[in-house]
């Protein structure tokens, strides 16, 4: 059924009670209705896979008298759910009304007559066939999905029956005998078989991933932290949405504050991505060590003006050049404090604050600082998505520096920040930027692809509304 497809595309929610989500999602209509095509292969796969438990009994056979049956091994070779309806139900899950399907069967019979004992094969075909079901959804106290099924009804209208070897050409005469019981039987098993498949599902979902590794750094945490909400139109899942550290799972010093989607149901999937993911995320990687790089001047593009060497630092560091004359230089870049994202409408803030720590390369290869700075940076950002790929664009809106310790003398700051920030406008931006121009591949989850998605940056969370396409 499509909550199958519900749970690829796990989001997050909107009017849900309880813990603030990282992450919100929510699966309207339109992608319900698109997602019916595959909730209706999982419940033909769910009642195929199942053998219909035996049917015993006896009838009376004109001429002949009682004759003791049995049917086993049942099981549903074809189902085709010709006319079927999908929609939410409100405070459950989902709601499937299947009508006018046709199925056909097939098991082995053995009969008993006057001790005389017959056996072969059965075909049974059922016409006129109606289903409803809804299928709740919940959470349990992992944080993982729970379902079951409820509120199923079956009826068959028609029931056909042919009989193969033995003596079936004496049987096939009386069929119209043994309809009804069998309609009565097969229908009463419908429901119980296809609360087993929902059975074998939540089985699935107990051994489901809630987190993931993302690289050596990091992993996400991506389990429900309330009972998803479903409404008339659409349902909701909250996600915790925040990450940690590989092998330690220290709480970020930040808090995931409430959100609401907006009610837009032009888009089968609506996302959002709140700053709190992001920010945990940065926490993560300043902690571990991971937002530092060191640089030597052969890593410095050819264009900048600045150099790593005590002749071009020397400009600004009057001491340098005379106390480690034509000398080569490293640069340590670190984060002082880990980076912070802030959402405002239409734009993303980033604030960085780094510390450069430069050193002379000494003949005999150590290192000898020479001065430490703090540099500060604002950037203002944008996104841009489209079905293969995430970019964006970045400006610099200000950029700061001042001296921590210097073992070179006096150092012209303002000098030396004039000229850094030509750079970064002039070099390292438009290198970023094309970079961001070019876009990043989004990764295909479960076959799943987005179709026309949009992206909007509201106060505290980005939202992505998009169709999506299956591809098998």
């Amino acid at each position: 059924m499509v909550w199958a497809f519900v749970f690829v595309l796990l989001g997050a929610c909107s009017r849900a009670e309880g813990t603030n989500a990282g992450l919100k999602g929510r699966v309207t209509q339109k992608g319900l209705e698109y997602g019916q095509q595959f909730g209706l292969e999982l419940v033909k796969s769910l009642l195929k896979r199942e053998h219909v438990p035996d049917l015993n009994g006896s009838y009376n056979i004109p001429l002949i008298g009682d004759v003791g049956y049995s049917v086993s091994r049942i099981q549903i070779q074809e189902l085709q759910l010709n006319e079927s309806v999908v929609s939410f139900s409100e405070g459950t899950g989902v709601r499937l009304v299947v009508s006018n399907a046709h199925m056909q069967l097939s098991g082995v019979w053995r009969v008993k007559v006057l001790f005389i004992p017959d056996s072969g094969s059965f075909d049974l075909s059922v016409r006129d066939l109606s289903l409803s079901a809804e299928l709740g959804v919940s959470r349990d106290d992992s944080g993982r999905p729970q379902v079951w099924s409820t509120n199923c009804r079956s009826s068959i209208g028609r029931l056909d029956v042919k009989f193969h070897d033995g003596a079936s050409w004496l049987y096939n005469l009386f069929t119209g005998a043994l309809q009804a019981p069998l309609r009565y039987e097969v229908n009463r098993q419908l429901c119980p078989e296809l609360g087993k498949g929902i059975s074998d599902l939540e089985r699935v979902l107990k051994t489901m991933q809630v987190s993931a590794q993302l690289d050596p750094f990091a992993v996400i945490d991506y389990s429900l932290v309330n009972k998803p909400v479903i409404a008339r139109d659409h349902g909701d899942m909250d996600l915790k949405g925040e990450f940690y550290g590989v092998g330690k799972h220290t709480e970020s010093p930040f808090s995931p504050a409430p959100f609401l989607l907006p009610d837009e149901g032009d888009h089968m999937l609506l996302l959002g991505l709140s700053e709190f993911s992001a920010n945990s995320a940065a926490f993560v990687y300043f902690t571990a060590g991971a937002l530092r790089k060191n640089f030597r001047d052969d890593m410095i593009p050819k264009r900048s003006p600045i150099r790593l060497n005590t002749g071009s630092m020397g400009l600004f560091f009057p001491e340098l050049k005379k106390l480690y004359p034509d000398m080569p230089m490293e640069l340590h870049l670190s984060a002082r404090k880990q980076p912070l994202l802030t959402c405002h409408p239409d734009s993303l803030a980033l604030a960085l604050f780094g510390a450069a720590e430069a050193f002379v390369v000494l003949p005999n290869a150590t290192l000898a600082s020479a001065f430490l700075l703090d540099l500060d940076a604002s950037l203002a950002g944008q996104l841009h998505l489209d079905s293969a790929k995430v970019g964006g664009s970045v400006a610099l809106t200000n950029f700061s520096m001042s001296v921590v310790r210097s073992h070179i003398g006096s150092v012209q700051v303002k000098t030396l920040e004039t000229l850094l920030k030509l750079a970064l406008r002039m070099v390292a931006l438009p290198m970023a930027n094309k970079k961001l121009k070019k876009g990043f591949p989004l990764p295909s989850v479960y076959n799943v692809s987005l179709v026309n998605p949009r992206v909007k940056i509201n106060q505290g969370f980005v939202l992505v509304a998009t169709d999506v396409q299956y591809k098998a």
